[in-house]
């Protein structure tokens, strides 16, 4: 059976991805994502079977979550000790909702039987990767100058479904299905090809 590496993710809008990009620096060490990849991260699966696709989709859509307002704030680095190897900017003050989006997805997964790892929630959007030859502090000072990065809040009208493809220029993310906030209401297909 074929596998697909998915993730769920809040999109985020033109404007505030447009806002990042301008964080970005010609630091040859840091592989910077593409903008039209960028989105916080809510869950990662990994690889799934494709044969759960379907019913993680349906699950998905019994979600219920009003629309919100989230801002993010504040540049840092996995794993928090060491060498960098993830840049990410956060939230600022973490909204109800987004835990209560977070924690409704993670219900609607276990009711199919898909296993979840229990780390604790860290909501962020992946900016780069630190490239494994480069010097040990080859981002603190990118992380110096940015700390304290605060965008525009925007609102929190969606969250989708996508597969994650490895090419050697980076991954290459697909829409799988994207899922409307508001109670009581379902999702609509957007497949990409």
């Amino acid at each position: 059976m074929p596998f697909e590496r998915l993730f769920i993710a809040i999109p985020l809008p033109v404007s505030l991805r447009e806002e990042l990009e301008t964080l970005y620096e010609p630091v040859r060490s840091i592989a910077w994502v593409r903008p039209a990849q960028l989105h916080l991260t809510l869950r990662f699966l990994g690889d799934v079977d494709a044969s759960l696709s379907e019913p993680i989709e349906t699950a998905l859509a019994r979600v219920q979550v009003e629309p919100f307002l989230l801002t993010l704030a504040g540049i840092g680095a996995f794993p928090p000790r060491g060498a960098a190897r993830v840049i990410w900017v956060g939230i600022g003050e973490s909204h109800p909702r987004l835990n209560q989006l977070r924690q409704q997805i993670d219900d609607a997964l276990l009711g199919t039987g898909f296993p979840l790892d229990v780390r604790i929630f860290h909501p962020h959007v992946t900016l780069g990767r630190v490239r494994s030859d480069a010097s040990p502090g080859a981002a603190i000072e990118f992380l110096k100058r940015h700390r304290a990065f605060t965008s525009a809040p925007f609102r929190a009208e969606t969250f989708q479904l996508c597969a994650s493809e490895l090419h050697p220029a980076g991954a290459v993310h697909t829409l799988r299905k994207e899922f409307r906030l508001a109670p009581g209401f379902g999702s609509f297909s957007k497949h990409a090809d």
